[in-house]
This record gives C-alpha cells, structure tokens and sequence, in this order.
C-alpha cells in the first residue's frame, strides 16, 4: 500500500515538472530577444496566437445598433454612362464628274501640243525661209524631219514635193511658206481615215473596245481617260480590268471608272485575262451598256506566250459578238521602237486604231505620220499631258497648225 501511495506521488511530481517547462519554453517565445543598442532595430514577424492560458483577454468594446450605422454617401452625380460606340460609316460614294466636252479639245490644248514645234515646224519654216535654198539646206530639211521620226519614205515625199512648190512659187513670203507648209503636211498626215472611235457596233450587244500595247505606255491610264472621253460625248461605260499581272492596276482603272460613274468587272490578281474580259462584255450586255472598254496587261513584243495569251482574250471576247476596236497605245518618245511593237501587235490582234501618248513637249510628232503609213490604220487619239482630261481626238489640221505655230 504504501509503495502504490510513493508511485502516485512521484508520478504527480514529473508531470508538474513537465507543465513548467513547457510554460517556460511558450513564455519565451512570446518575447523576441532584444536587439543590441548599436546595431538596428529589425522588425519581428508576427508574434503566433496565442491559446489557453497564454491567450491575451480581449477587450471589451462598445457595440453599435444597425441605426447607429451610417450607410455611405451615394455620389452627387451618377457617372455618365458611356454610350455605344458608334459604328462607321460606310465611305461616301465618289462624286461623279463631269468630263470636258472632246469637240476642239485638241485646239484648247494646242499650248501643249505646240511645244515640239521648235524642232519641227519652225525648224522647217526657218530653213525654207533662207534666200538660196541650195542642197545643204534641203538636206537639212530632210534632216529635220527624219529626227522628228517621220520616217524614210514619208520625209523624201515631203522634200520633193516641197521643192516643186517652192520652185513654182518664185517668191516666198512668211505667210506664204507657213501656208504651203501647212497644205503639205496635212497631206502627209491623212484626211481621209476615219479617226471616230467605234462606240456602236450594229447590233444589240455593245460596242467592244480593246486596249493594248507594252508595259509602260500608260495603257490603264488611256483607259482610263478614254472612258471619260466616251463618257463626255454621252455613252454609257463598262471597264473591264483584264491587267491581272500588274500590281494594282485593277485599283487604279476602278478608280478612274468611279470618277464617272463607269462599273469595273474585275477579278482576283494573277486570274485568267481572258475569263475576266468576258465577264465584262457579259456585264455590259446585262446593263445595256453603249461600250465595254477591255484593259490588258502590258505585254512585250518580243514574249511569243504572252502575245499568244493576248490573242486568246480577243477570241474568247469575239464569242459574244465582234470586236469592234482594238487599240494600240505607243509612247510618242520611243520613235522608231514603236513602230517595231507596232508590227508584231498588229499581226496578232488587228489593230484598228493607234492611240499616241507623251506627245506633249517632245519633238518626235513625226510618229504620227510613220506609224500611219506603217500599219495603214489611223491615229485616234493622243494624249498631252498628264490631266484626266488631256486625251484628245486627233484632227490633223489642228495637229499641224499647233506643230506650225503662229
């Protein structure tokens, strides 16, 4: 009995003894050791909770009634709400112009025109003026000429008869040289081709009209402002843009057909010429359209495929009914390399109508006469500057009086 009392009692006495040191051990982690004065001050992480006998009592607070409770200021004015955006409008449809009238276009742009005359007219006035007219003057006639590319055969036929004139005229006054001058050049150029671009084709579909030439001859600008010529002598317009090679020239003729107010039937870039040129005939037919003007891309001469493929659009156009023009676009400045495109364009397209650009401020307006004579076809249009409406019928006797002058 009395070894079981010492057992409870030595029992009792090691518990005690391990509550104290776990109270110790809990005390001191409740205060962080100090800090040394010389060194500074480092913040302590929060202290853990405490529980038990070492939880702290929480102080009694005064508690507040829900009327007590203010509820927070509504602001003074509600933020504006932020309205839907407003979607965008849809561009505004070009403004449609009105072109200038083509009657006697070619005389108001004369001042233009007028600008080759140095080498030519006033070079051959000059010359024909002098007192004696030897053989070293008439070779500079001919000089003249040739440079202002109005070729072989034409310029010896100009010198004979000039020659001829001269001699049976005896005197030679200004006035007199400037008309004889004119007579013979006229005659040089041709008064009897029909220069009238074909707007009606004699049957119910429209009037198809081609455009062709090499790269850089400014075909889908000539295009472009020929729609405005046909437009300003009233026809009705389709574009059809078969230059499916060139980058953006779809673009570029659609706008020139917006300006007033033309369609343009276009395809994707790099699609087949062909099938694009006979979706516009199609169009136009559809719409009841006075021409269908057919813009192909710029091809050079010596490509023996690509011409191939420019004879194809005009067989797979021909499938609704004849083509009524095909027009040829050269660049005044090329002289003589025209002629040479001329040729080949001419074997497989046939031509009916040459259309000279860049005649303005150069002095080879012989062109006009050499590519005549060469392909038998007539110059229709020429273009004088870069304006929209710079493209103007040719009238050979307002062509000659400009290159004369005054």
């Amino acid at each position: 009995m009395e070894i079981l009392i010492l057992a409870v009692v030595i029992a009792l006495v090691a518990v005690g003894a391990i509550s104290g040191l776990v109270v110790s051990s809990r005390k001191k982690k409740q205060l962080p050791p100090t800090a040394p004065p010389s060194t500074p001050t480092i913040t302590a992480p929060p202290a853990e909770p405490q529980v038990g006998e070492d939880a702290v009592e929480t102080a009694e607070e005064p508690r507040r009634t829900i009327e007590e409770v203010g509820l927070p200021e509504a602001e003074a004015e509600a933020a504006p709400v932020e309205a839907p955006a407003a979607e965008p409008e849809a561009p505004a449809a070009p403004e449609i112009e009105v072109p200038e009238p083509t009657a006697g276009r070619l005389v108001r742009l004369r001042a233009r025109l007028a600008r080759s005359q140095n080498s030519l007219g006033k070079g051959l006035l000059t010359l024909l003026s002098r007192e004696h007219l030897d053989e070293d003057t008439w070779e500079e006639i001919e000089e003249t000429l040739l440079i202002a590319d109005v070729g072989v055969a034409p310029t010896q036929e100009l010198v004979e008869r000039l020659r001829e004139r001269v001699k049976v005229l005896g005197t030679r006054t200004p006035a007199e040289l400037r008309g004889l001058l004119k007579e013979e050049l006229v005659a040089l150029v041709g008064t009897d081709f029909d220069r009238a671009v074909k707007t009606e084709s004699g049957v119910e579909t429209p009037a198809v009209v081609m455009v062709v030439g090499v790269n850089g001859t400014g075909k889908t600008t000539t295009t472009g402002k020929l729609a405005r010529v046909l437009v300003a002598d009233g026809r009705s317009v389709v574009l059809g843009a078969a230059d499916t090679f060139r980058a953006a020239a779809a673009d570029q003729l659609q706008t020139w057909g917006e300006r007033v107010g033309a369609r343009t039937v276009r395809g994707p870039e790099g699609g087949d010429p062909a099938s694009i040129a006979y979706d516009a005939v199609k169009e136009g037919i559809a719409e009841g359209a006075d021409v269908v003007l057919i813009d192909t891309a710029g091809r050079l001469h010596t490509k023996t495929g690509l011409m191939d493929e420019l004879g194809k659009v005009k067989r797979v156009v021909e499938k609704h009914g004849p083509l009524d023009e095909v027009l040829l676009v050269l660049d005044a400045t090329t002289g003589q390399n025209g002629l040479t495109q001329a040729r080949v364009f001419a074997e497989v397209v046939d031509i009916t109508g040459i259309v000279l650009t860049k005649l303005d401020g150069t002095a080879k307006g012989g062109i006009v006469v050499a590519v005549q004579r060469e392909l038998g076809v007539p110059v229709k249009l020429v273009g004088l500057g870069e304006g929209a409406d710079d493209l103007a019928p040719f009238e050979p006797e307002a062509f000659v009086d400009a290159l004369i002058g005054d």
